[in-house]
Parts: C-alpha cells; structure tokens; sequence
C-alpha cells in the first residue's frame, strides 16, 4: 500500500501552462540528433580493441597486454583555446576537432606512447546540431589521422553559460608504450641533433595575442586575403599530426628526446627533457620563418625573443637524435611525409645558471 505521505511525480495542472526542459534552454531532440549525425564519424575511428558502441554509459577498451613486454599507460588531456574564436567568427567549425585531438596525441608521442583511445567533451549554451557534428568530424579525423579510437565523449547543454553561438571543448587522450621504451631524454648527450619537423601553422597556441594583432581597429581583419584563401580560415589551419610519422621512425632508429612545441615556444619546451648537463642550441638560420609568423610579427613589432617563447614559429616537433643516424632518420621521416630540418644540436651546459636553450642567428 502507498503511502499519502510520499511524494512522488504528479501529472501536470491542466490549468497552468506547462513548461518543458526546452523551455529553459535545452533540447533533448537536438542532443539525439546530434548523436544519429556523428555515428559515422565516430565509428569510423574505431579499433578491433573496442569493446562499446556509442551512447553507452562508460566506454570499453580491451588492451592486448599480451602485445608488450611491460605495457604503461600515458594519457594527456588539453583544449583548443581561444582559437575557438576564430571558429566562432568565420562560422568554420570542421578544423578545431582535428586542433583538439592533435594537442593531445602529439603529447603521447613524445613519450614513445601509441595512442589508443581519446574522448571529448563539448559543451555549448545552445545546441546546434549540424554545427556540432561539424566538429565531431573534425575530431574524427584527428582520431583517423593518428590512429586512435574515438570510443566516447559528453556534449553538455548550459543556457546562459555560453554565448549564441560559442563552444568549447577539451580531450583526453590514452596510449600506451612499453617500459623500456619509454622516451624521458635521460640518454641525451652533448653530441646529438636536434631534428625539427614543420608546423602547419601556430597551431592552437598564441590565439590571444593573434586574435588581438588580426581584429584590432588598426588589424587586417578576418576577411583580409592571406594566399589562396583569408587571413581568418588561415589561421584555422588545424595542428599537424605527427603520430604515424615519428611512430614508423621509433621502429628502426634511436630517439632519445622529443619536444612538442606548444605553449611557452621553445625556450619552455625543450628544456622539459633535457638532463640538466645539457642545453639545445637551436640555429634559426636552417629554417625559413613561415609568412603567418612573419605576418604576425609585423602586425606587433614583436622581437624575436617574445615570438620563440609565443609561436612554433614553423617547428612544430623536436626530436633528439644520435649523430650517427641522422641521413638515415631524416629519410624515414620524409617517407612518412614530414618535412624534417636538421636546426641544432645538443651542447654541454657550463654551470646550471646558464640557459638550457641558445639561439644562434
């Protein structure tokens, strides 16, 4: 027997109108539309080792454990940034998914790890479907780019949190390696090269000082001509991938060290895994400056110290490697499409009070 006490879920005053969840800013309807937009997407990321389809609770991920000697899991997590703006204003949303996935794998690479797996999280304060599956897609193709599975992620509804029109997102990313391959630079020595391979473009760094250099009153703008295309799409140029490039190189050579340069450039980067013995000295006369960096550093009047600490400035990776493997690295890493540049080497540090990067022009 109930109690008439209790209190339980009553059906609604026909007198009173009836409000409904959309009434308040979200939309179940959009949400399942979204779903049913990117299961193609996402299924075509997926690897024999998931074990869910999407939509359920928790995603299953069924390791080989048999397939290492000692398996480690390393997982990254990271966002897109204030590059989502740019999205934002040139209504371009397909490259930021890619920016998202790319922050992350590339992370798990420089520790030797293959990515596994990778989930997103997307929220917004009004859903729109087609835009979001837009950037699904795009994080699809991140996951095709650097063979992981996109196994799961959360799209969350906040009226009034975000503006019309406005996302963000973030990604957490899951590989593994086996112990005794584990990249952490405690083999460098002085001696060894400093291979770079090439940005695609800032990346997803530095967005706040860009967006400020391209839409201030005295700026280009957004819709200035830039090449083939617009000052705005071209700084939408998603991060490059470097996973099956640096992945096929660890197959058949020694790399002792890798760098990606993302925030804080190379001055902050590299000294990440360098022994404290050692330092980098980087030439930038091995490579020419993009125009993007050019431009920006026009627009700003910025010196040359403040753009290697912001931007790529055109190297988007770092790899440390013996001298004696150089030619034969450099060739794998074309083979895999990469445009490598021999830009340094690897010095003895005099005292510990002496910087761990130098620059030399």
């Amino acid at each position: 027997m109930s109690d008439p006490d209790s209190k339980t879920v009553q059906d609604h005053d026909p007198d009173r109108p009836s409000m409904t969840y959309r009434d308040a800013g979200v939309d179940i309807d959009s949400g399942n539309r979204l779903v049913s937009l990117i299961k193609r997407a996402v299924a075509s990321t997926h690897r024999p080792e998931v074990r869910s389809d999407l939509g359920g609770f928790g995603a299953l991920f069924d390791l080989d454990a048999d397939a290492y000697d000692d398996p480690v899991l390393v997982s990254a997590t990271d966002g897109v940034g204030t590059k989502l703006k740019l999205a934002f204003l040139t209504d371009v949303h397909d490259t930021v998914g890619i920016d998202l996935v790319a922050m992350s794998v590339n992370d798990l690479i420089v520790q030797g790890a293959e990515p596994l797996f990778f989930l997103d999280y997307f929220a917004t304060g009004r859903l729109d479907p087609e835009a979001a599956a837009n950037v699904v897609e795009g994080i699809a193709e991140g996951c095709r780019q650097s063979g992981c599975a996109l196994i799961g992620g959360e799209t969350a509804e906040m009226p009034d949190f975000y503006g019309d029109g406005e996302y963000d997102l973030a990604g957490f990313a899951v590989g593994v390696v086996d112990k005794k391959k584990i990249i952490d630079g405690k083999d460098i020595c002085p001696g060894d090269l400093l291979v770079g391979l090439a940005s695609s473009g800032p990346h997803s760094n530095g967005y706040s000082l860009i967006r400020k250099l391209i839409l201030d009153p005295d700026g280009p703008g957004i819709d200035a001509p830039f090449g083939d295309t617009t000052l705005g799409r071209a700084m939408l140029t998603p991060t490059r991938i470097y996973v099956k490039a640096v992945m096929a190189l660890l197959q058949e050579h020694t790399v002792k060290g890798i760098v990606h340069v993302t925030g804080g450039g190379f001055q902050e980067n590299i000294p990440r895994i360098l022994p404290e013995s050692t330092r980098a000295e980087v030439d930038l006369n091995t490579w020419e400056i993009p125009e993007a960096f050019t431009l920006l550093q026009s627009l700003g009047n910025i010196e040359r110290d403040e753009m290697l600490r912001t931007f790529n400035c055109g190297i988007g990776m770092i790899l440390v490697i013996p001298s004696d493997q150089a030619d034969s690295a450099l060739a794998s890493l074309r083979a895999s499409g990469e445009t490598p540049i021999l830009i340094g080497h690897i010095a003895a540090r005099n005292t510990t009070d002496d910087s761990q990067v130098i620059f030399r022009d």
